[in-house]
């Protein structure tokens, strides 16, 4: 089967085609010639902190559960506000930079 023809459109077509493309077109269905081989040796990925199986508890280190719901800035401020007992008006937070606009 190593033998066997590419799947490609008549010669004069290739030649109108390459001539209308002003290059040779590659075909884009993929052959065994042109693969590589499966022959290839395994990796060898040098060990990192997590390559130790004992004492590595991943629950420890696994940033998902650091994550939490967000947070009303305004119902906080509010239950910040009545704790304190003064009514303050303090602006409230903005995430990022704001751009002031002309």
């Amino acid at each position: 089967m190593a033998n066997a023809a590419r799947r490609d459109v008549a010669p004069f077509l290739q030649r109108l085609r390459a001539f209308l493309l002003g290059r040779e077109h590659t075909v884009a269905v993929r052959f065994e010639d042109g693969l590589a081989d499966r022959t290839q040796p395994p990796p060898d990925v040098p060990g990192g902190p997590a390559h130790i199986l004992s004492a590595n508890y991943y629950c420890n280190r696994d940033p998902r559960r650091e994550v939490a719901p967000p947070i009303d800035l305004v119902k906080q401020s509010l239950i910040a506000g009545g704790e304190s007992g003064s009514k303050t008006s303090a602006k409230l937070p903005t995430p990022g930079k704001v751009y002031q606009w002309d």
